[in-house]
């Protein structure tokens, strides 16, 4: 019995440690590219969510906004909120933003319950920074944001076509009411 424990607890612990570490993933889906010579000092502000899948967190939510605030220690604040129109309330949480390398490469990790992170990942984004593409760590997370509560039909279809082309499902985006 004690080999047996030995040899089990070990493995759990293992496998345990390798389901954490999957769920903190701050990975970038295949085919994906982050924007290169990204500013993150004019990405800063507030963002409105145009689209977006489905995800439990943002359930039954409209006039989602994000807001990106530089932290003394340069991880980037983030405050996402959102009123959930089922429950009649306006809902918010405060998160953290880590770049995965270089500030210059859009590539960051963000986290509302440490120790667990996930990818956010700049992979388009206009000239301007009024507009940009985020993707998660995989194909399950992708968001459409705008400086204002409307994209331009131009950009909204580049996003559709990158997107599509990464291998993302657009005709499931929830467009998101703004009012």
């Amino acid at each position: 019995m004690k080999t047996l424990q030995k040899i089990a607890v070990p493995v759990t612990l293992g496998v345990l440690g390798l389901i954490i570490y999957h769920s903190c993933s701050a990975g970038i889906p295949k085919g994906a590219v982050a924007v290169s010579s990204f500013n993150a000092k004019k990405y800063l502000g507030r963002w409105y969510e145009i689209a977006r899948f489905d995800y439990r967190f943002e359930k039954d939510m409209d006039n989602v906004t994000a807001e990106y605030s530089e932290n003394p220690d340069g991880s980037i604040r983030v405050s996402n909120k959102g009123y959930n129109y089922v429950k009649k309330e306006w809902k918010e949480a405060i998160g953290e933003a880590r770049f995965v390398k270089d500030k210059t490469d859009a590539r960051l990790k963000v986290s509302f319950f440490k120790p667990i992170w996930a990818g956010y990942n700049v992979i388009d984004i206009d000239e301007d920074y009024q507009y940009a593409l985020v993707a998660g760590n995989s194909l399950k997370y992708l968001w459409i944001l705008s400086r204002t509560t409307s994209i331009p039909e131009s950009i909204r279809l580049r996003f559709i076509e990158k997107a599509r082309k990464i291998g993302y499902n657009t005709d499931e985006l929830i467009w998101v009411k703004h009012n």
